[in-house]
């Protein structure tokens, strides 16, 4: 890496990463900020049971955007499993960008795979002690994804999609999620 190409990198670093929260967003609604950090996932269940197949993963989360946003990276399986030729079963490295959103207090979610080209936006707030989140695949089925039985160093985050008889939720992943240190 040339010296040009490190300054360049170490300004985009400084320029996308804050180490907080904006004042404009009320402590209230900080929803996502206690999952800044480094987390070990184990994989139950993608599209499939496969909670006895052992698949690790891993999600990395940090401020950004002068801090009205939190972005995390989701990478399964972890980088130290990966190999060149994983195809696209079973493999996600992608993004995920929750923006705060101050004229409908909550925050808008948007996820991209770029590995299956996958996409999904949504609406994040708390409810109760669970994150909802609401929203569509890139395709318009209907989703919602939840974070539960959230603690401080760990937490369980399910995604269903909702059947075409318009009533019932599919089950697509189930994540259990433990703080790294």
């Amino acid at each position: 890496m040339t010296a040009t190409e490190v300054k360049a990198k170490n300004d985009f670093q400084a320029a996308l990463t804050v180490t907080g929260r904006s004042p404009e967003i009320p402590e209230a609604a900080d929803v996502y900020g206690w999952l800044i950090g480094s987390w070990e996932l184990d994989v139950r269940h993608y599209w499939i049971d496969v909670s006895s197949q052992g698949i690790k993963g891993e999600a990395h989360f940090g401020w950004v955007l002068e801090g009205r946003a939190v972005q995390d990276v989701w990478i399964m399986p972890r980088r130290s499993d990966r190999a060149a030729d994983l195809g696209e079963t079973g493999n996600s490295y992608g993004t995920t960008l929750r923006v705060w959103d101050a004229a409908i207090q909550a925050w808008r979610v948007t996820w991209i795979n770029p590995v299956t080209s996958a996409r999904a936006d949504l609406v994040g707030q708390w409810s109760g002690r669970d994150i909802v989140q609401v929203g569509t695949h890139g395709n318009g089925v209907p989703i919602r994804w939840l974070f539960t039985e959230i603690t401080p160093d760990s937490f369980r985050w399910t995604g269903e999609a909702l059947e075409p008889d318009g009533k019932t939720w599919k089950l697509e992943g189930e994540f259990r999620a433990r703080r790294m240190r």
